[in-house]
C-alpha cells in the first residue's frame, strides 16, 4: 500500500517536473527569440516615435502661439509708438506755442515798461519846461543896469544853465524851427503872416520853443507861419486905371 502511494507520488512529481521543465524551456525559447537588448531597443524606438510625434505637435503649437503673441505684441507696440509720437508732436507744438507766447509776452512787457518809463519821464520834464521858459524870458527882457543887478542876473542864469544841462543829459533837445517848413508833427501854427520873402508854409518865428526827447515830441513849438502875399486891393486897381486914363 505504501509502495503504491510512493509510486503515485513519484508519478505526480514526475508529471509536475515535466510540466515545469516544459514551461522553463518555453520561457527560455521566448527569451532566445527576444533578447533583453532587443526589447530595450524596441521600447526605446517606440518611445522615440511617441516623443517625436508629441514634440512635433507641441513645437507646432508653441511656434504658432509665439508667432501670434509676437504679432500681437508688435501691433500693440506700434500702436503705443504711434500714440507716443502723437503725444510728442502735441507736446512739442504746445512747447513751441508757449515759447512763442512767452517771447511775445516778454517783448510786450519790455515795450510797455519802456513806454511807461518814457511817459513818466515826459510827464516830469513837461512840468519843468515852463520854468525853462521863464528863465529864457527873463534873460531876454531883463537888462541889468547896475553891478548888483548883474550879479543877480548871473546867479539865476547859472541856475538856468544847470537846469538845461540836466535836461540835455537825459536826452532833451530844443527844436530849431525858424526858417524851416511847417511840420504839423512838430509845430503848432498860431499865427499866419503874408510874406513876399519866404515861401508859403515857412516858419517865420518861434513863439514858444518846442522840445524833443529822443525821437518823441515833448512839446510842439508854437510858431508863426508865412502865408501867400495878399493881392492888391480892388480900389487901388481902379484908381490906377483912372490915373492911366
Amino acid at each position: 500500500m505504501i509502495d503504491e502511494e510512493n509510486q503515485l507520488g513519484g508519478a505526480q512529481h514526475s508529471t509536475v517536473g515535466s510540466s515545469d521543465a516544459a514551461t522553463a524551456e518555453s520561457f527560455e525559447g521566448q527569451s532566445e527569440d527576444a533578447t533583453p537588448d532587443a526589447q530595450v531597443d524596441v521600447q526605446t524606438e517606440a518611445a522615440t516615435v511617441v516623443d517625436s510625434a508629441n514634440g512635433a505637435d507641441v513645437a507646432g503649437s508653441v511656434g504658432n502661439l509665439d508667432t501670434d503673441q509676437q504679432t500681437g505684441v508688435i501691433a500693440e507696440l506700434q500702436n503705443e509708438i504711434a500714440a507716443l509720437r502723437a503725444q510728442v508732436e502735441e507736446r512739442t507744438g504746445q512747447c513751441v506755442r508757449i515759447a512763442a507766447d512767452f517771447d511775445n509776452y516778454r517783448k510786450r512787457t519790455q515795450r510797455e515798461r519802456e513806454d511807461l518809463e518814457q511817459q513818466v519821464k515826459c510827464s516830469t520834464i513837461n512840468e519843468l519846461l515852463p520854468v525853462v521858459d521863464n528863465f529864457e524870458r527873463a534873460r531876454s527882457h531883463i537888462k541889468p543896469q547896475t553891478d548888483q543887478e548883474t550879479t543877480i542876473h548871473k546867479s539865476y542864469q547859472s541856475v538856468y544853465k544847470q537846469l538845461v544841462d540836466c535836461l540835455k543829459r537825459i536826452g532833451v533837445a530844443p527844436m530849431r524851427s525858424e526858417g524851416k517848413e511847417f511840420d504839423p508833427n512838430l509845430h503848432e501854427a498860431v499865427m499866419r503872416q503874408p510874406s513876399d520873402e519866404y515861401p508859403e508854409g515857412t516858419v517865420l518865428e518861434e513863439l514858444q520853443r518846442g522840445y524833443m526827447l529822443g525821437e518823441r515830441v515833448l512839446r510842439h513849438a508854437l510858431v508863426k507861419v508865412a502865408a501867400a502875399p495878399e493881392p492888391a486891393a480892388v480900389s487901388d486897381e481902379s484908381d490906377q486905371g483912372v490915373q492911366d486914363g
